[in-house]
């Protein structure tokens, strides 16, 4: 059951940025549920920089940005849900997949039972909001929206992001939903992954989803050359842990597409997905319990 909506105090700080190296930050919102605190990352190239997802919108990420780099960044969003794509209409250019409804989202809401309820989480226990402060005083809960954004470049399968000094290849890699995308550089094996990889439970019941493209995305994955992992949610991760993830994943579809008992390989940090290992995953949005990386 929901309790009604209390008074959040304001913060100074709504964001918490982490310089990964001089080229790489990390930018995640401490006062978000583990449930919808994804990443962003910030990276820069030499002739253009570029944000991997916006985060919920609550706070003022171009202003924040500001401070960080003397150049407006492009945004690259892995997919539309709510906690990926919040601040994508304040940026001039906003690259993603065609099948991802950038343009025409799902409404947002950070009021009582109704953001649990947009993600299929009305059995959970679960605060009244996902937020826990305000990032100003006056700010009103009650008008956040999930904004449109108008796509500038639509980016499909084997697509080149060109840095200059780093090219990044565009993976397709549907199951979390239609359109999720990842980032690989194949000159140091990063992937920035999105929700479509990382350190917990991955989801493929939601409105969207298919489980079926879920497990062929991980096979490919498998035999990607991934050296580390930048993912939405949670800490980075390496190709070991990697492959443990996937074979995770692939294990749980498979056990429940034939209605037999699976025991995951990898185990849980959060306690968030305790509970839910065991079966089949309820629809839902989730996080990935800590948000500051510990692996930078």
């Amino acid at each position: 059951m929901m309790a009604t909506h209390p008074a959040l105090p304001a913060v100074r700080d709504w964001s918490r940025v982490t310089a990964i190296d001089g080229t790489l930050t990390l930018i995640d919102e401490p006062h978000v549920h583990e449930l919808l605190d994804a990443h962003t990352w910030l990276v820069r190239g030499r002739d253009r920089d570029l944000l991997v997802d916006c985060g919920l919108g609550v706070g003022d990420l171009p202003a924040l940005l500001a401070r960080l780099t003397d150049r407006e960044p492009t945004a690259v969003l892995t997919h539309a849900h709510v906690d990926h794509m919040g601040a994508a209409h304040a940026f001039a250019h906003c690259w993603a997949h065609p099948l991802e409804a950038v343009a025409s989202p799902e409404l947002g809401s950070l009021l009582g039972s109704a953001w649990a309820a947009q993600g299929g989480l009305q059995d959970f226990d679960l605060p009244p909001s996902p937020i826990s402060a305000v990032p100003h005083a006056g700010y009103d809960p009650s008008s956040y929206e999930l904004r449109p954004a108008h796509v500038t470049r639509h980016l499909r399968d084997g697509d080149r992001v060109d840095l200059r000094d780093r090219e990044l290849t565009v993976l397709h890699l549907p199951g979390h939903s239609p359109g999720s995308i990842a980032l690989f550089d194949a000159s140091d094996g990063t992937l920035f992954s999105g929700d479509v990889v990382y350190d917990d439970v991955l989801l493929d019941e939601l409105p969207g989803s298919a489980r079926e493209q879920y497990v062929h995305t991980m096979k490919r994955l498998r035999e990607l050359p991934v050296r580390t992992v930048r993912p939405g949610h949670g800490p980075s991760c390496d190709p070991q842990r990697l492959r443990r993830i996937i074979d995770d994943c692939i294990a749980s579809a498979e056990a429940r597409a034939t209605g037999s008992s699976w025991k995951p390989l990898v185990p849980s940090t959060r306690t968030w997905s305790d509970s839910r290992r065991s079966r089949p995953v309820r629809r839902g949005r989730t996080g990935a319990g800590p948000s500051r990386d510990p692996s930078h």
